[in-house]
């Protein structure tokens, strides 16, 4: 997996989308990296040193501004979306519908609205697990939200799946919605077999009884809800990417920048990391990806493009075949790919949601745990994945 070859695609200038295909590169993407190349002219005049420019926009500006301009959008879509259904009186009633089934499973039906509010950010499922009352099943809620994927990793999963149904055929796009639909519900069946695991051999406690008013519907008041996920919710899980996602752009900057034998840090330890990552059906430069990515999971595509081009910053290619190309010439194939959707979905939590867990569960413990748990389960699917594709 680990392959290093020389024989790259050809990549464009992630601003240069002239030949008509299909661009990859977000607008906000786009754009937040053209007011980058502004600030860069305003330190420019201002005469400030190269190196410091460079490490300002190259590193932390963009590294940030790339976290928020993906983050933005699904978050100004699932959100309002997610309180309007709130406030309009449905989703007291599907906790009620779904309280049977996750009592099975050592959860209770109020689970399934912080599983739901996972889809758009693990920190704000974790925060929304204080609403069930028992603090067993909410520990349980709180570790095992990480399985439901955010709208971070939506775009490796997206990627994946057009990496293995390739095509713009409505077939071809059919497939890849279905693959991503699975990767979903597969998460949140990995999601409750934990709870169950959970309930049944590591939290002790007693059952909470399912109490929970029922509202009228009634229609939501759009204005005031608008206004009130934008700042409770959307300004609150952005100011906190923001914050982690600057150190990592030094920490970014860095490694591609300090030499050691003779190769940038990030593929001098990617390299020390292949025959690890290989158990696992990845490479290495996969795996620091995604522990580089832990303050933002949007940062795990990104890095693995820039370490496999050589780049200084992060960088995207403008189309999905571009990006494929630049895969296949390091060694990927489906099984790789199915790996990394694997961990992706399975994987420790980024940073916003960890110390979120650390702070609503009081205890450093359960945060690490948080860690572990996915971890393993994460690695122990990859491993089977490629023991199984070794085999046939």
């Amino acid at each position: 997996m680990g392959d290093s070859r020389d024989a790259t695609a050809p990549v464009r200038d992630p601003l240069d989308d002239d030949d008509g295909g299909e661009s990859h590169l977000r607008p906000a993407v786009r754009d937040a990296v053209r007011r980058g190349e502004q600030l860069r002219a305003l330190l420019e005049l201002l005469h400030t040193p190269v190196q410091l420019t460079s490490l300002l926009i190259d590193g932390i500006y963009r590294t940030t501004a790339w976290v928020v301009a993906v983050m933005l959008p699904p978050m100004a879509i699932f959100f309002p979306l997610f309180t309007l259904l709130e406030d309009a009186g449905y989703l007291p009633r599907a906790a009620y519908l779904l309280d049977k089934p996750l009592r099975k499973s050592g959860g209770c039906g109020k689970q399934a609205l912080t599983m739901c509010m996972g889809l758009g950010c693990n920190a704000c499922g974790v925060v929304g697990c204080r609403i069930i009352d028992s603090p067993r099943e909410r520990l349980t809620a709180m570790l095992t939200n990480v399985f439901m994927p955010c709208n971070g990793r939506f775009p490796l999963l997206i990627m994946m799946a057009a990496f293995l149904i390739r095509g713009g055929s409505p077939l071809a796009s059919a497939a890849q919605a279905g693959i991503l639909a699975l990767s979903i519900v597969c998460g949140a069946g990995v999601s409750l077999l934990v709870s169950r695991i959970l309930h049944r051999a590591v939290l002790r406690g007693e059952s909470s009884a399912f109490l929970l008013e029922l509202p009228p519907y009634r229609m939501p008041q759009f204005g005031r809800t608008l206004l009130r996920t934008f700042l409770d919710r959307t300004v609150f899980v952005l100011g906190r990417a923001a914050a982690v996602a600057a150190p990592a752009g030094l920490v970014l900057w860095l490694m591609a920048h300090i030499q050691a034998d003779g190769m940038p840090l990030l593929s001098f330890c990617a390299a020390h990391l292949d025959p690890v990552a290989a158990v696992f059906g990845m490479d290495g430069m996969i795996l620091l990806a995604f522990l580089l990515a832990f303050p933002a999971n949007e940062l795990v595509l990104p890095v693995i493009l820039m370490g496999y081009l050589a780049q200084t910053s992060l960088t995207e290619p403008g189309t999905l075949g571009s990006v494929q190309d630049i895969l296949l010439a390091h060694g990927w194939t489906p099984v790789t790919a199915l790996c990394v959707m694997a961990f992706s979905v399975m994987h420790f939590p980024c940073s916003t949601t960890f110390l979120t867990i650390r702070r609503e569960s009081g205890s450093r413990k359960q945060a690490l745990l948080s860690l572990v748990i996915p971890t393993v389960a994460g690695l122990t699917v990859c491993f089977l994945i490629r023991a199984i594709s070794r085999m046939l």
